[in-house]
């Protein structure tokens, strides 16, 4: 008795529907873009995919960077997941710019950054990009920017 008891139990369990997740479906044109964080540089705007990159879990973001985009030296506390969406940014790694020692990214390309490695970016011609970590995400830079 106590066996068919288990055994409905679990037939009731399985036929219980599960939580439904809403799909996320995002046109380009309705996404609203909004001024990227202060640690960005002016005129650098994102949108927000899913998630929430201030909190923790998965997010997705797109930042669109400005011609002539430079941030300087600086990490993050996790791995940051990048793909190019349109244009073209390069990536360095150390303490200081040196266009030298980066290497480019054109549409399509992807890479990763480790957490807590310095490292800067740059786009020429400005770009999008589409990034997807585990928040919260933060930009630190290596020296704190000057006051205005």
């Amino acid at each position: 008795m106590i066996i068919a008891a288990a055994v409905l139990s679990l037939n009731a369990l399985a036929q219980t529907p599960a939580t439904e997740v809403t799909p996320i479906q995002l046109d380009a044109a309705a996404l609203v873009w909004t001024d990227a964080p202060a640690a960005m540089p002016k005129g650098t705007t994102m949108t927000v995919l899913e998630g929430d990159p201030k909190k923790e879990g998965l997010f997705t973001i797109r930042l669109k960077a400005p011609k002539g985009f430079l941030l300087g030296p600086h990490t993050h506390p996790v791995d940051e997941r990048v793909t190019v969406i349109e244009g073209t940014i390069a990536v360095g790694f150390g303490a200081s710019v040196d266009k030298g020692k980066g290497r480019r990214f054109g549409v399509g390309s992807f890479y990763v950054n480790p957490p807590g490695r310095p490292h800067f970016v740059w786009s020429d011609e400005g770009c999008v990009v589409q990034i997807t970590g585990v928040g919260p995400w933060k930009v630190e830079p290596l020296t704190p920017p000057k006051a205005p």
